[in-house]
C-alpha cells in the first residue's frame, strides 16, 4: 500500500478525539466581580436579591453538582475531579438556552445520532430519507460526532456517504480515523484498507492517529505481516505512532509469542526516538527472556528503573528465574532483595525459582530463611515449593522429614505433579533404598498420574542399581517413544551391559548413539572410550563421532591438569592415523602453558603442525602458551605468522597478547596489534579486547591513540563496560582533563553500571593530584552511601588528596577513621600522611610518623625520608636535613637516586663542600649514573681546587652519554661545613683512594 506524497499535517489528535467521543461539560462558572474570585451568581452581589435568570441557573448547577457526585461515587477512586471554567453571563444564557443538559451537543445533534441507530432496524433504510430532516443543519464537528456514535459500520457506512453529499463537508483525517477505528474494532479490516485509500485519493495526508489507527486494527485482528509492512511504509514518511499504537503492536506480537519481532519493533522505536512507557519495557523484558536474551533484557530492566517506571512482581519473577537458569545466581539474588526492598511480595512462582537456585547451590540456610520470609508474607506454598523441599530433605539426608513432608501433602490433596513423586523417588535412591522408591512411582501409576521421561529416567536408574537388565530395558525402551534418552540414561544403561558382561548390547547402544548422533557429556564419553579402549578403538576411529569422542576426552584430561592421559590418547589416534580436533589440541598446549612446560606445548603444536594442517586455534594457543611462559618476543612473531597465513586470532588471543607486550614495555609491538586489528577487521573484537587496547595505549602514555580507540568502540556498537569507563577516567586523568573524567564517571552512572572501588579510587586520586580535595571528600561520603565500605586504598588516596592541600587536621581525621573500621595502615599510608605533615609544615608530626612505622614494624623506605629532608632543605634548615639523613642511614635505608639528588643540591646550594664530596664518594658510586649529581660533584670538586678529580667525572659523564650541566652555581659560605682544620683532615684522608674510587665507580 503506497501513500500520496503530500505535505504532512500538523498532528490532528485533539481534534480526532473531540469529534470521535463525547465528553460531558462539568460544572461552570463566571468570574462575578473583578476582584477574579470564582462564583455561581449571576454576576449581581451576593446580598442583592434574586433575579429572574439566577433560579435557573442555580437549579441547573445544583442538578449537575449532584449528578457528578452520584457518578464519582460510582467510579471509585478513580473518578475524575469537575472542571471549573470562567464564563461571562451572556456565555451562561446562551448555555442554558441551548438546554444541552450537560452533553457537549445539543437535541438535534443527540436526534441526528438516534435517527442514524434506528437504520439499524430496518433492512431496506434509505439514509437520505431518513437524515432529510437534518441537511444543512448539522456541521462537520457535529457529523463527525454523529458517525463517531455508530455501532454498526454498515450505519456508519452509509452516513458517511451521506456526508459528504452536504455542503458544510470537507476531506478531513478526522472524519477518516473515525471510520478507520470503527472498521478495525469489528474486523472490517478490508473495508479499513479501502477508506485508508480513499482518504489518500482525496488529498488528505495521514497523520499519526490515522496510521496508528490501521496499525491498531491490524494487530487486533492477528495480521501481523500486514501490520510490520505498513508500519514499514509509515516509518518511510518519517510518521511515528504514538505510543499506545507502539504498545498494541507489541502485544499483539508478545501474544503470539512472536518475541523476535517484538525485539525488532522494539529497536525501531528506539531509533524512532518514541518514549516508552511502563507497559511497553514490561513486554519487550518478556519478550528478550523468552528469547534467552537475559542480558539483553536487564539492560532494558535498567533502562526501566532509570525512566522512574516500577516494574511489576512479573517483570521480577522472569528475570529472576532466567538469571537462575543462566548461571547468574548472584543476579538474582539481588533482584529478589530489591524486591523486598520495595515492599513486592514474591509469588510461588519467583519462590520456587529461588529456592531451585538455593538448592542447586547447595546453600540450604537461604532456602531456609526464604521460608521464614513466605511465611512472614503469608504465601501460602503450593505443589512445586513442597516438592522442592522435598528434594532439600533428601540432599541433607533428612529422609524422615522427606517422607512426613510428602505425607502431608498427599493428607492435603495437593498431590497431583509428577516432578513430586520423582523428587520422593530421588530420596529414596539416595538413600539406597531402591523398593521404596519404585513404591513411590507404582502409586504414581496407579493414580493415572500421566508419566513422562522424568519418571521413566528414575524408574530406569531404580533397575540399574538392582542390575534388573530386562526392566531397565522397558524404561529404556519407554523413554525413547519420548524422543532420544539423554545421555545419562544412555550412560546408565551401558554400564550395567559392561558390569554384566554383555558387551554384544553394549557395542550396540554405542553404534546407536553414533547413528543418532548423541553429544556426550564427560561422563558418558569416559565410558565409551572405556569400552572402546579394551575392545577396541579402532572401530570408532574411522567414523566421525568417534573422532569427536576421542577429542572430548583429550580436552577433559587436559581441563584437568592430566596432560600425560592426554598425550597418550593423541598419539594413540595419530599412529592410527586419525586427527583430534584442533580445539582438542589447542586445549592440551594452553594447559602446557599454565604448567610453564614450554618445551612439551612446542612439541605438540610442530608435531601437530607436521602431521596434519591446523587451524586458528592451535596457532592462538600456541601464542598464548607462549606468553604465559614469559616468551612474549616469540609470541609476537607466531601471531604476525598467524596472520600473514590467512589465520584471524581470537579476542581472547589478541588480548593476551597485548597485555603481556605492554606488561613487558613492548609498546611498539603491542601498537602494531592494535592497529593491524582496528583497520584490517581480521578479528571479532569485543568489550574486553577494546579495553586492553587502550589500556595498553594509556600505558605507553599515548593518550590521544587512547580516545581515538575508545571512539572507534563507541561509534562500533560495541557495549561498555565499567572497566572501560575506569580506563577513560585515567586517561583523561593523567591527560589533565579533569572535568572529561567527571564526564565518564557520571555517563558510568547514568547508564546504570555498578560503580565499584576501583572507580571511586581512580577519581578520588585524580580530584586530590587536581587539587579538589572539597570535591574529593564529597565523592568519598558518596562511596559511602552508597554502601560500598572503603578499604585501604581509598583512605590512602583520601589522605594523598589532603596532602596535595595541605590540610594535615583533616588528613588526620582521615587516618583515625581508617584505624577504627580494623584497616591496618601500611607504608603507603605514612607516606602519605609524611606528605600532608610535611605540606602543612608539621616537621615533627611527620617524623612521628615515622617513628610509628618503626613501632608497627614497618620498615620504611628512603622515599618517607626524603620528604622530610626536601622540607628542611627548602626552610634552609641544613643540620636538621642532615639529621634526618643520618637517621635515615642508622636504621639501615640506602639512598635512593632522588634523595642523593637531594643531599647533593643541599650541599652546593649551601657550599658544603667537603660534606658533599665525602657524601658522593661514599652514598652515590653505587648508583645509576646521573647528570645533576655528576654535575654537581664536579662543582664540588673544582671548587675545592681537586681539578684531577674534577677531570675524572667529566670523563665518566662523557663515557655513560650523560649531561653536563653548566648552570649549576655553588654559593660561597663563611663556613664550608667544618672548620679549616676538619677540612684539611678530610682532604689528607681521602687524597689516597680518590683517583680509584672514581675509576671504579664509573667504569664502563
Amino acid at each position: 500500500m503506497a501513500m500520496a506524497c503530500a505535505t504532512l499535517h500538523a498532528p490532528m489528535a485533539a481534534a480526532i478525539t473531540a469529534a470521535a467521543a463525547s465528553a460531558s461539560i462539568t460544572c461552570y462558572s463566571y468570574e462575578d466581580d473583578g476582584t477574579g474570585s470564582w462564583s455561581l451568581s449571576s454576576g449581581t452581589s451576593s446580598s442583592s436579591s434574586s433575579s429572574p435568570r439566577r433560579q435557573p441557573y442555580r437549579r441547573l448547577l445544583h442538578d449537575e453538582a449532584q449528578r457528578l457526585r452520584r457518578e464519582r461515587r460510582s467510579q471509585g477512586s478513580g473518578a475524575h475531579t469537575p472542571r471549573w471554567v470562567r464564563r461571562t453571563p451572556d456565555q451562561m444564557a446562551r448555555y442554558v438556552e441551548d438546554d444541552r443538559a450537560g452533553h457537549t451537543y445539543g437535541r438535534h445533534v443527540l436526534a441526528a445520532v438516534r435517527a442514524v441507530r434506528a437504520t439499524a432496524s430496518r433492512a431496506s433504510a434509505d439514509m437520505r430519507q431518513a437524515m432529510a430532516s437534518f441537511v444543512a443543519k448539522l456541521t462537520f464537528r457535529e457529523m463527525c460526532f454523529v458517525l463517531g456514535q455508530q455501532r454498526g459500520w454498515r450505519q456508519a457506512r452509509d452516513f458517511f456517504a451521506w456526508m459528504k453529499l452536504q455542503l458544510c463537508y470537507e476531506p478531513s483525517v478526522v472524519a477518516y480515523t473515525i471510520l478507520l477505528r470503527l472498521y478495525g474494532q469489528i474486523g472490517k479490516i478490508g473495508l479499513a484498507e479501502e477508506t485508508f485509500l480513499e482518504m489518500l485519493q482525496a488529498g488528505c495526508e495521514p497523520d499519526a492517529v490515522a496510521c496508528g489507527t490501521l496499525l491498531c486494527a491490524y494487530a487486533r485482528w492477528g495480521r501481523h505481516n500486514d501490520m510490520l509492512l505498513f508500519y514499514a511504509a509509515v516509518r518511510r514518511r518519517d510518521i511515528v505512532p504514538s505510543i499506545s499504537a507502539f504498545n498494541f503492536m507489541v502485544s499483539s506480537l508478545h501474544k503470539q509469542k512472536l518475541h523476535g519481532n517484538v525485539i525488532h519493533l522494539w529497536k525501531q522505536m528506539l531509533e524512532a526516538s518514541a518514549v516508552p512507557d511502563h507497559f511497553t519495557y514490561t513486554l519487550v523484558i518478556s519478550s528478550y527472556v523468552k528469547e534467552g536474551l537475559l542480558q539483553e533484557a536487564m539492560d532494558a530492566f535498567g533502562e526501566m528503573k532509570r525512566r522512574r517506571f516500577a516494574p511489576d512482581e512479573a517483570t521480577y519473577s522472569l528475570l529472576i528465574s532466567s538469571s537462575a537458569k543462566n548461571g547468574r545466581g548472584e543476579q538474582a539474588l539481588r533482584l529478589h532483595q530489591e524486591m523486598r526492598v520495595k515492599g513486592i511480595v514474591p509469588s510461588n512462582y519467583t519462590c520456587a525459582s529461588l529456592l531451585t537456585l538455593h538448592c542447586k547451590n547447595e546453600d540450604y540456610s537461604k532456602a531456609l530463611s526464604l521460608f521464614s520470609e513466605m511465611e512472614q508474607d503469608k504465601i501460602v506454598p503450593d505443589e512445586v515449593i513442597y516438592g522442592i523441599l522435598v528434594r532439600i530433605y533428601g540432599k541433607l539426608g533428612l529422609y524422615e522429614d522427606a517422607q512426613l513432608t510428602f505425607e502431608q501433602i498427599d493428607k492435603a490433596g495437593l498431590l497431583s505433579d509428577e516432578q513430586t513423586y520423582v523428587a520422593m523417588a530421588q530420596v529414596h535412591m539416595n538413600a539406597q533404598n531402591y523398593d521404596r522408591a519404585l513404591q513411590v512411582l507404582d502409586s504414581m501409576r496407579l493414580r493415572d498420574v500421566k508419566p513422562s521421561h522424568f519418571s521413566h529416567s528414575a524408574l530406569l536408574r531404580c533397575h540399574v542399581a538392582k542390575e534388573d537388565e530386562a526392566s531397565a530395558e522397558d524404561a529404556f525402551r519407554a523413554l525413547s517413544k519420548y524422543g532420544q534418552p539423554d545421555v545419562f540414561c544412555c550412560n546408565d544403561l551401558l554400564r550395567l551391559y559392561m558390569k554384566l558382561g554383555h558387551l554384544h548390547k553394549a557395542r550396540e547402544i554405542i553404534l546407536k548413539m553414533s547413528r543418532e548422533d548423541l553429544q556426550l557429556d564427560e561422563d558418558l564419553c569416559v565410558t565409551v572410550m572405556e569400552f572402546s579402549t579394551d575392545h577396541g578403538i579402532e572401530i570408532f576411529v574411522g567414523q566421525t563421532w568417534g573422532l569427536v569422542i576421542a577429542s572430548q576426552l583429550i580436552t577433559k584430561f587436559a581441563r584437568e591438569g592430566s596432560t600425560d592421559e592426554a598425550k597418550f590418547l593423541y598419539e594413540h589416534l595419530t599412529k592410527l592415523g586419525a586427527k583430534p580436533d584442533d580445539s582438542a589440541i589447542a586445549t592440551l598446549i594452553v594447559q602446557y602453558g599454565q604448567a610453564q612446560q614450554l618445551e612439551q606445548a612446542q612439541e605438540l603444536f610442530e608435531t601437530a603442525s607436521t602431521l596434519f594442517p591446523v587451524g586458528g586455534y592451535v596457532f592462538n594457543a600456541m601464542v598464548d602458551a607462549l606468553c604465559k611462559c614469559g616468551k612474549t618476543g616469540e609470541a609476537y612473531h607466531r601471531f604476525m605468522e598467524l596472520i600473514d597465513q590467512g589465520h584471524s586470532g581470537d579476542a581472547v588471543t589478541i588480548s593476551i597478547l597485548v597485555t603481556h607486550l605492554t606488561k613487558h614495555g613492548k609498546f611498539q609491538e603491542a601498537e602494531n596489534i592494535i592497529f593491524r586489528c582496528l583497520l584490517h577487521d581480521e578479528a571479532e573484537l569485543d568489550t574486553v579486547v577494546y579495553n586492553t587496547f587502550i589500556k595498553s595505549m594509556l600505558d605507553s602514555g599515548k593518550l590521544y591513540s587512547a580516545v581515538s580507540i575508545y571512539d572507534r568502540m563507541i561509534s562500533s556498537g560495541i557495549p561498555w563496560s565499567i572497566q572501560t569507563f575506569n580506563i577513560m577516567i585515567s586517561v583523561y586523568g593523567q591527560g589533565g582533563k579533569l572535568d572529561k573524567a567527571v564526564e565518564m564517571f557520571d555517563a558510568a552512572q547514568e547508564l546504570g553500571l555498578t560503580i565499584d572501588e576501583k572507580t571511586y579510587i581512580n577519581m578520588l586520586s585524580f580530584y586530590g593530584k587536581a587539587g579538589k580535595h572539597h570535591e574529593a571528600s564529597l565523592l568519598f561520603s558518596r562511596m559511602k552511601e552508597d554502601g560500598i565500605r572503603p578499604g585501604k586504598i581509598s583512605f590512602n588516596s583520601m589522605i594523598n588528596a589532603y596532602a596535595t592541600s595541605g590540610l594535615h587536621n583533616e588528613a588526620d581525621i582521615i587516618f583515625q577513621e581508617m584505624q577504627k573500621t580494623t584497616h591496618v595502615p601500611d607504608s603507603h599510608t605514612y607516606l602519605a600522611l609524611i606528605r600532608t605533615y610535611t605540606a602543612g609544615r608539621c616537621y615533627s608530626k611527620a617524623e612521628e610518623a615515622i617513628q610509628m612505622m618503626l613501632h608497627r614494624n614497618i620498615t620504611p623506605s628512603c622515599t618517607h625520608f626524603n620528604h622530610l629532608i626536601s622540607a628542611f632543605l627548602k626552610e634552609g634548615q641544613i643540620d636538621e636535613a642532615q639529621r634526618i639523613y643520618n637517621q635515615m642511614k642508622e636504621i639501615g635505608v640506602a639512598a635512593d637516586l632522588a634523595c642523593c639528588r637531594t643531599m647533593m643540591r643541599l650541599y652546593l646550594e649551601y657550599g658544603c663542600i667537603h660534606d658533599g664530596i665525602l657524601f658522593f664518594e661514599t652514598a652515590c658510586r653505587l648508583l645509576k649514573p646521573d647528570s645533576f649529581i655528576l654535575s654537581a660533584a664536579f662543582h664540588l670538586y673544582e671548587h675545592s681546587g681537586r681539578e684531577s678529580e674534577a677531570g675524572d667525572v667529566l670523563d665518566a659523564i662523557s663515557t655513560h652519554g650523560a649531561s653536563f650541566l653548566r648552570s649549576l652555581e655553588m654559593k660561597t659560605s663563611l663556613h664550608l661545613s667544618r672548620s679549616k682544620e676538619q677540612g684539611a683532615k678530610l682532604q689528607q684522608d681521602a687524597a689516597q683512594t680518590a683517583h680509584e674510587t672514581l675509576c671504579s665507580s664509573f667504569k664502563l
